[in-house]
């Protein structure tokens, strides 16, 4: 199955199904020992803000992320932390669990996995 391009998806999944899967997502992250560390514990809300503005964003919703943040310059915003292929993929599995909370259907789960897999793959800085 080739993906459906990730910058139409916003229309199909809606800003509140996204909050939703933003928001287990977090909770995964809350209590993840490979991932709890790598986020201040007094801006949590805030990175679940910036994930859901982004994804909103890249996924062809309104523009407010670039117009809060400029260019999302993913790769400089994640270089303070350091992500390793364990971190990446711990990042793609609860990722995955949120996703399973919510009614997707393959035509936008199966473009938004292979986005996330692309993109948590680009954010690698660390060798394991």
């Amino acid at each position: 199955m080739i993906p459906k391009a990730i910058d139409d998806l916003f229309d199909q999944i809606g800003e509140e199904k996204l909050q939703q899967m933003i928001a287990a997502f977090y909770l995964r992250v809350k209590t993840d020992d490979i991932l709890k560390p790598m986020y201040p514990a007094d801006d949590l809300e805030g990175a679940e803000y910036r994930l859901k503005e982004f994804l909103v964003y890249r996924l062809g919703g309104p523009q407010r992320y670039l117009t809060e943040r400029g260019n999302p310059a993913l790769r400089m915003r994640h270089a303070p932390f350091a992500i390793n292929q364990s971190a990446r993929d711990r990042w793609i599995a609860l990722m995955n669990s949120a996703m399973d909370e919510l009614d997707l259907t393959t035509e936008v789960r199966f473009p938004l996995e292979v986005f996330f897999e692309h993109m948590a793959s680009f954010l690698i800085n660390q060798a394991e």
